[in-house]
């Protein structure tokens, strides 16, 4: 075999089990405790391994962006269009070296599948979609990049950028996004979007329902339209921080709707803790959905980073395991069950958002595997475990030297 990773803790149920992974061709060929081969070893010294994490939700071409626009003063701010007045000085060139930078980090960190946002429109045109389109190609030997076109500044009211969307559709992306809250008319963009989402075949990932109060939520024209164009399982809404605003029973209810049209939710807890709430001084809301509510609801979720360092989110690291952590202190998560769930939400919950057909450490699928330092998943998030290597169809991309403790000759 080329290769056999031994002691390995592999997921089994509710629990995990010690087995030995044989991988030949990039794919997993065996799993066996004890298996009988030759080839060469890693030994994974009983530690967690798991496919790799899955980022759903990140916008590589607008990652660190903070050095140009610096977080803006005051609790009153609004980043997007502060954000959207630097495009037209942003050439390809330097959305790539940003967005490079920012995959690095998704990769060190044990992510082997991304979706990332791109936005066009007649402003920026097709540079970033250039830029991402080139990272794509460039880095697939680490990571599978699907790419969501979408229009963040507007779709109705930017004459132009449909046209700008339809190309990147034409080009390859593998799915169609959508912004309506910067929308003059964000129902009428929300119609286009499912309609050319129909036309080419794609998958729908929105931005939605983002704001101080419920009192309108955008989730129920989207249900419609997912029932109504057969698009269940291909649909995902991010953020949707309306929903922390609901109280159980009502927000149950938005779930079962959600679970019967067959539509993902992605929660996106660092940038909403970071933007929501800027209208209190005290008893400031938290602004992040409640994502194992919604799972117990029969809701798909994943948890995902969405910005790093720019106006939106001024921090960040790419470390879904840092982002599920905090996801489990906000919702005020702790029991293990609870806490391996958002675990679940950067692994295989995520990669059934991508509609990865063959993720996962099991015999047949390509071996991206991730090996983390924890001997399950709820230690992985409760202590925010560093991975120790990373391997994309069996070829190990990362490779982490954990800190030792050295005690002094004499002391």
């Amino acid at each position: 075999m080329d290769l056999i990773i031994r002691n390995a803790l592999i997921l089994r149920g509710a629990g995990t089990e010690c087995v030995d992974i044989g991988i030949q061709d990039g794919k997993i060929v065996a799993i066996e405790k004890s298996l009988a081969a030759e080839g060469e070893v890693y030994d994974a010294n009983h530690r967690l391994v798991c496919g790799g994490l899955v980022e759903t939700h990140i916008h590589l071409d607008k990652a660190y962006l903070i050095d140009q626009c610096p977080a803006l003063p005051g609790r009153d701010i609004s980043p997007v269009p502060y954000t959207s007045s630097i495009k037209p000085k942003l050439s390809t060139e330097e959305v790539y070296g940003r967005a490079e930078r920012a995959l690095k980090e998704c990769l060190m960190r044990g992510t082997t599948h991304i979706r990332t946002h791109v936005e066009v429109d007649p402003v920026i045109g097709m540079r970033g979609f250039d830029a991402i389109e080139k990272l794509k190609a460039d880095y697939r030997w680490a990571a599978d990049i699907q790419i969501c076109v979408f229009p963040q500044d507007g779709l109705t009211n930017l004459p132009g950028t449909e046209e700008l969307i339809i190309q990147g559709l034409l080009r390859g992306a593998n799915v169609i996004g959508a912004a309506p809250r910067y929308d003059t008319d964000a129902k009428a963009q929300i119609l286009r979007i499912f309609e050319l989402a129909r036309e080419f075949d794609v998958d729908v990932d929105m931005h939605l329902d983002v704001g101080p109060t419920a009192d309108h939520l955008d989730i129920y024209d989207v249900i419609e339209l997912t029932k109504r164009h057969g698009l269940g399982g291909r649909v995902t809404v991010g953020h949707m921080a309306k929903l922390s605003l609901l109280p159980p029973a009502e927000l149950e209810k938005v779930g079962a709707r959600l679970a019967d049209a067959g539509i993902n939710v992605t929660v996106l807890p660092a940038t909403d803790l970071f933007l929501m709430g800027r209208k209190h001084d005290h008893a400031v809301h938290r602004g992040v959905a409640d994502a194992n509510f919604l799972v117990k609801c029969g809701v798909n979720c994943s948890i995902s980073s969405n910005n790093i360092m720019n106006p939106s989110t001024p921090y960040g690291d790419c470390s879904l395991i840092r982002i599920a952590n905090l996801q489990a202190n906000v919702l005020q998560v702790a029991l293990p069950h609870e806490l391996a769930e958002c675990f679940h939400m950067i692994t295989d919950r995520s990669a059934r958002i991508l509609n990865i057909g063959n993720y996962g450490v099991q015999v047949g699928n390509p071996a991206d595997i991730v090996m983390i330092d924890a001997p399950s998943p709820e230690k992985a998030v409760a202590e925010i475990r560093q991975p120790v290597a990373v391997f994309k169809r069996g070829r190990r991309t990362v490779a982490w030297d954990l800190p030792q403790l050295l005690q002094p000759a004499g002391a």
